[in-house]
């Protein structure tokens, strides 16, 4: 069984916060081909923490942000290629969410993953909008 950590990002070693960076430039980046920027300055705004999972390296990770509006963002919601299927990203966001202040929790899920963020609650909040060429939706949970 693989362990589940939080951190603010400003605490977190070197080298988790270089895996933790790695394992989001492999899927999203190389895997899923979305050039984007994916170190954007929200890691290190204050109130950011990040979720990760494995033994001994990072298998899933997931960020928290806390927006000014009071409301809370998670993000960056990924697992590697080897560790898809296990639970970890599940546990991540249980875990996630547990930490949340905030009535209102929103996020832009890939739309092929509609149903899995219904499973904690999130429901579709708009449109259908393209980021990357990928199709994605944004979802709101009220508490």
């Amino acid at each position: 069984m693989a362990s589940l950590f939080s951190a603010p990002t400003r605490n977190l070693d070197v080298v988790t916060l270089h895996e933790i960076l790695r394992l989001r430039q492999d899927v999203f980046v190389v895997e899923q081909g979305a050039a984007y920027a994916d170190i954007d300055g929200r890691d290190l705004e204050p109130g950011t923490v990040q979720f990760w999972a494995g033994e001994g390296r990072v298998d899933a990770t997931l960020r928290l942000l806390r927006e000014p509006d009071g409301t809370e963002r998670i993000g960056r919601v990924v697992t590697a290629a080897h560790a898809r299927g296990t639970g970890l990203g599940a546990q991540l966001m249980e875990a996630a969410i547990a930490e949340t202040r905030s009535p209102v929790v929103v996020l832009g899920a890939q739309a092929h993953l509609e149903d899995w963020y219904g499973r904690f609650g999130f429901v579709r909040s708009g449109d259908a909008y393209t980021e990357d060429a990928i199709p994605h939706i944004p979802m709101t949970r009220m508490r």
